[in-house]
Order: structure tokens, then sequence, then C-alpha cells
């Protein structure tokens, strides 16, 4: 029979290790119950409003105030880190009185010194270099060497600063107004009317904190494209979705344009659509050209930054995502979800940029980007260098006889194979974006500089470039299978 006087020790010791794990317990579950409600406080308060923002709050400074996690991340935007096919690298430089800045991006036209041929006469054949972060797009443009060989209007501006207040101002409360006061100035004019590069207020109303589009070429560019669709009056701040509009914020200026008329107003050419033909045509019924290539005669176009025309055309727009869902992908902050405004390349954050969607190693994404890179690259060496044999043939044909016909025919051709071999250039993805899509670009501009070339010797082309695209692009008609 056992001893119950025996037995209390025993049971004294299975007795303290189970009320301290009993403690422990609970205490972790009150640690756990305090955690989600400090979360769930967190999720309700998603910034402490330290100060007013206004509608005149254009200091970025100001916002990171209410806003420190994503005004960190935006500073960080002076990060120079080059990628296999874009950003930079940091190149030093002897500060001078007209440009004091001390580093500058890589020269593109040193890397590529075709580029200067493709350009001749264009102030662009002067100065081009590797893109930087937001940080320096107002100061980039303020001392490139563009701006001592041309006279830039105050339209520049448009996609170089923080612009919604000075519009405002300069409109007296009306952006377009604003808008069109500004174009016009020389642009040492219009700089004096800004401060800063982009800022939060460009893209976020500083009420509700919603997204918003201030840049005028946007707001009228995206009207025209909708009612080319058949939809009036598209208001793009209260008839966009939210998803759309964290591609349309992007969108706002990364894209292609010309300065239309002696107002020097910004147009995006989007009137028949976003497609490179469509803005080709587009520019062909208006008579637009940039200037007059220096060796041809011929005039010609100058592609810009066509990210949203291209992204368009791709596989990542037809399934929804958006440029910010890749550029500026959410991150944890506690219990908030913020967007990171970081503003890079996904290949320097493929783990949130591309693994939130895509289930496999980091080494595979970013060997399926640089294997479409690769081969955009080297079509886009190919349409150049038959673009360059297409100007030299124009070059000596004008030496020969510069009021000939065919010369003229060849120098439509060119007008089409440049702005084609340059939308691809130009556009900041090597590809990426859309790929079939750079590709079929680039092989429509190497055939436009094979007929123009053709043109040369009395061959019979079709008159118009875009004509010569459509027939490329015609499916044969299909015929009875015999009996």
């Amino acid at each position: 029979m056992t001893d119950p006087v025996r037995s209390r020790p025993s049971r004294a010791r299975w007795l303290l290790p189970i009320v301290l794990a009993s403690a422990l317990g609970a205490v972790a579950i009150a640690a756990l119950l305090t955690n989600i409600f400090e979360r769930q406080q967190e999720a309700r308060n998603p910034f402490y409003r330290v100060v007013t923002l206004t509608d005149t709050t254009s200091d970025p400074a100001e916002w990171g105030k209410n806003f420190p996690q994503q005004y960190d991340s935006y500073r960080r935007t002076v990060d120079m880190v080059y990628t296999r096919y874009g950003g930079s690298e940091a190149t030093p430089r002897t500060p001078t009185a007209t440009d004091p800045r001390a580093v500058v991006a890589q020269s593109r036209l040193d890397e590529d010194p075709r580029l200067r041929e493709m350009w001749a006469g264009y102030a662009f054949a002067q100065d081009f270099r590797e893109e930087r972060g937001h940080a320096y797009m107002l100061d980039d443009q303020v001392f490139t060497e563009r701006q001592q060989v041309a006279k830039q209007p105050g339209t520049c501006l448009h996609c170089h600063a923080s612009m919604y207040v000075p519009y405002m101002r300069a409109g007296n409360g009306d952006l377009i107004r604003g808008f069109e006061t500004l174009n016009p100035m020389p642009y040492a004019e219009a700089r004096t009317h800004v401060q800063h590069p982009v800022a939060c207020i460009d893209c976020h109303d500083p009420e509700s904190m919603q997204l918003r589009v201030t840049r005028p070429g946007f707001l009228e560019g995206i009207r025209a494209l909708k009612a080319s669709e058949g939809v009036e009056g598209y208001d793009v701040n209260t008839m966009a979705t939210r998803q759309e509009m964290r591609t349309f914020v992007c969108g706002q200026c990364h894209v292609e344009y010309y300065f239309k008329g002696t107002e020097k107003r910004l147009t995006y050419p989007w009137h028949r659509g976003l497609k490179v033909d469509s803005m080709l045509a587009y520019y062909e019924e208006d008579g637009h050209a940039d200037w007059t290539h220096a060796r041809s005669g011929a005039r010609v176009l100058k592609a810009q930054h066509p990210e949203f025309e291209m992204y368009s055309q791709g596989i990542h727009a037809r399934s929804g995502v958006a440029c910010a869902d890749c550029h500026m992908p959410y991150e944890r902050s506690g219990a908030l979800k913020i967007s990171d405004h970081h503003v890079r390349s996904p290949l320097l954050n493929i783990n949130r940029a591309c693994q939130t969607c895509h289930k496999m190693s980091e080494q595979e994404l970013l060997d399926r980007v640089v294997t479409i890179q690769d081969r955009t690259f080297e079509m886009r060496n190919i349409a150049i260098d038959a673009l360059l044999d297409l100007v030299r043939g124009i070059e000596a044909a004008r030496a020969r006889d510069s009021a000939s016909p065919l010369v003229a025919k060849a120098q439509r051709y060119q007008k089409a194979a440049q702005f084609y071999a340059d939308f691809v250039e130009a556009e900041n993805s090597m590809g990426f974006h859309a790929d079939q899509e750079a590709v079929r670009i680039l092989g429509n501009s190497v055939n436009f500089s094979r007929l123009g070339l053709a043109a040369l010797q009395g061959a019979a082309v079709p008159d118009a470039p875009l004509d010569a695209a459509a027939s490329s692009a015609r499916r044969p008609a299909r015929t009875a299978a015999a009996p």
C-alpha cells in the first residue's frame, strides 16, 4: 500500500513545472493578444497627423512627417545601381560654373557611338545619358548639354519637376490654364516656378491620400485615347479603378509625347491608339517631325520614353498587373502594408517584385528576363545598323540629285524606320514590358530600312511605310482543299 505521506514530495515535484508552464502560457497569450491589439490599432490608424497637408504642400519632407516609411524609401531614389540594360553607375565629373554636378550617369553616346549618327542634327546627339532615379530628374534636365545647343521650352518641366502647385499658381487655381501659361516660357524662366523633382503631391490627394493624376498631358491624352475607343468625356480621376490608377500615375510621364504648335503644348499622340503604328499614323496626319536629319535631310521623329505604351501591349498589362506592383511592390511595416517608394528596377528586388506571383527561384526569374533582353538587344542592333545603311544611302543619293522623288520616298521610310527603332531604344525595359511587340517593332524597322534602300534603286515599293507594314501583317486568304 502506498504511503500518502511519502507521495506528497513527488506530487510537489510535478506541480511546480505545471504552474510555471501555465504562467508562461498565460504571459505568452497576453503578449500575443497585446500584439494583435497593437497591430489592429496600427491598421486603424495608418499614419499620425503630425502636420496638416494641403493642396499647396509641395515639399515631400513635410509629407514625410506624416508618412516616414514612405518618405524614407522615396529618399533612396538617389541610389545609382546598374543592371544589365538599365540604371546607371556613378561617373565622377569636375563641377563647372554652368554644371555643379560632381557625379553623373554614364554617357549612352559613348557606349554606342551609332546613336550620334542616328540623331545627327538633334540635341540628343550632343548629350544623352543612362537614366537615374527620380531624385535626379530635375537637376539632370537643368544641366544637360542639350540645354546649351537648343532652346528648351517650359514644357520640358511637365515630367521633370513637381508641377501641380506651379501649374495651379500660374493658372490662379486652374490647372490647365497654368499648364498653358508655363509651356511656352523659356526653360530658365519656367524653372524659377518649381522647387522639387516629382513629389508626393503629384500622385496623392493631401486629404484622402488617394492616387490622382495631376499632369495635364496625361489628362488630355487619356481622354483622346478613350474617345478613340468610343468613350467620350473620360475623366481619369473619377472613372479609373484603383488598380488602373496604380499604372496611370506612372503613365503621367513615362510616355511618348511631342510639343504641339507655337504654344509648345505637351501632347500625347494617342488619338488613334497606343501602338507605335497608331502614333506614326497620327504624326503623319498631323505633319509633325521633331527635326531635319543633318545627313539625310529627312524630317524625322525622336521617340521619348514610351514605357506606358509598350507595357500596355504586354502580358502583365493583359493580366491586370500595374506598374506599381513591380516597381513599387508592397512591403510590410508592422501591421501596415505600404508601397515601396524606392521606385527601381524589379531586378533589384525580385523577391517582392516578382516572386509574389511567380513561384520559382530568383535565378530562374533573372535568367528569363535576361534572355528576353539579350534577344531584344540583338534585334535593336540589327535595326540600327539597317537604319544607318539607309541614312548613308540617302546621303549619297542626295549628293547626286537632291530633288529626286526617289530620295523623298526613301526619306519617308527613314522617318518610319527611325521612329520604330528609337521606340524600342528609348523604352527603358529593353523589350521586357512587351517582348513580342518589341521584336515586331524592330522587325518592321528593319523592313522599312530595306524598302527605303529599294526605293533609292527605283524599285516599286508602297508610297507610305504603314501601307507596307499593313501588307506584311496581312494573313493570306485560305483556299479550299482539293477534293
